[in-house]
């Protein structure tokens, strides 16, 4: 089954004839292909193939040219972990309105990009990957956005190659606390695994409901759920199961929180400031989940640490500010930028 990304729009339409209630049990939910496969995206795909860790590996990408006066710049847009290059999808057009060129990229490990069976997964690895498909446009400097783990790497980007980076976004990036430090027990990979092969749409949804949206959910969060639970179930659901399983080690293990100093880039760091995300603290004692994820104080403390950075404070929104009210973080975008 083919699937696209829907307008909020669309979506809203769609659950109107489909309650949310039924969509949760709905026994006919799309399934994907390990790359998904099966699912569109709204701009062409491009792919880069490239050699890493002795293997051959294909990051995929959209390069969106400019839909209003081209202004020279280019926009590099880092998608989550629970997220896809697809669902900056608004936000490309956005950009591409206001005269950028822009690139938003899957991960290695990630939606359309190579799922590998055996890959040594760290940020460095995946910023030095994310340089060389730069490099292989012609692109020596760029806006990089981030979101969640995409901010994440993206400030690992920063402190790694400074001098390809114009101006930093970090929307509401995970990482800036060391969970581990403030007490959450480490999860072995085993373990990690059992659990991803669990994930479900209803997980999924029940998750980000409680976390990223404060207990809220709106019928146009439903497709992005959709598109990630759609790997899960699909045939190649043990390759992607073992790559998230990965990824969450590697967020887990190697935090950034203790470098923030090294970002030389102007930063605007955008907090929505009901997000609640920490990863792991369910796995912690009740003291200690209390004072995870307190996003508030978590950015006015990372916006002192980063040089010449700038809060841009929603207190109203959660994890994904962009998803939840595209045009005041669009505007707030845009303004940082210009």
């Amino acid at each position: 089954m083919i699937r696209t990304f829907l307008s909020a729009s669309l979506a809203a339409l769609l659950a109107v004839a489909a309650p949310a209630s039924a969509q949760d049990t709905q026994p006919d939910r799309p399934t994907y292909g390990p790359r998904l496969e099966g699912y569109d995206y709204p701009f062409p795909v491009r792919t880069y193939g490239f050699t890493s860790q002795r293997q051959p590996m294909e990051m995929t990408h959209m390069d969106v040219a400019p839909t209003g006066p081209a202004n020279g710049r280019t926009a590099v847009l880092l998608h989550g972990k629970n997220f896809c290059a697809a669902t900056w999808a608004p936000t490309i057009r956005v950009l591409a309105q206001a005269g950028f060129r822009v690139i938003a990229v899957d991960q290695i490990g990630f939606c359309k990009a190579s799922k590998p069976a055996a890959y040594q997964f760290s940020l460095p690895q995946l910023a030095t990957n994310t340089k060389g498909l730069l490099d292989s446009l012609n692109i020596d400097r760029a806006v990089i956005v981030g979101h969640s783990m995409g901010g994440m790497l993206a400030a690992r980007f920063a402190i790694q190659h400074p001098d390809a980076i114009e101006h930093l976004v970090l929307v509401n990036p995970i990482g800036l606390e060391d969970w581990q430090a403030e007490g959450v027990p480490y999860a072995p990979l085993d373990a990690a695994y059992a659990n991803e092969r669990r994930t479900t749409f209803d997980s999924i949804k029940a998750y980000q409901q409680k976390v990223y949206y404060d207990g809220q959910w709106r019928p146009e969060y439903d497709e992005p759920v959709a598109m990630l639970a759609g790997m899960y179930a699909g045939p190649g659901g043990d390759a992607v199961a073992w790559n998230q399983a990965q990824t969450s080690d590697m967020i887990f293990t190697q935090p950034i929180a203790h470098e923030f100093a090294r970002i030389a880039a102007p930063t605007t760091l955008v907090i929505g400031g009901t997000d609640r995300t920490a990863p792991g603290a369910n796995r912690a004692s009740p003291e200690v989940q209390a004072r995870l994820g307190q996003y508030p104080a978590l950015g006015r403390r990372t916006a002192e640490a980063i040089p010449d950075a700038t809060l841009v404070d929603f207190p109203d929104l959660g994890h994904a500010p962009q998803t939840q009210d595209p045009d005041r973080f669009h505007a707030a975008l845009l303004k940082a930028l210009n």
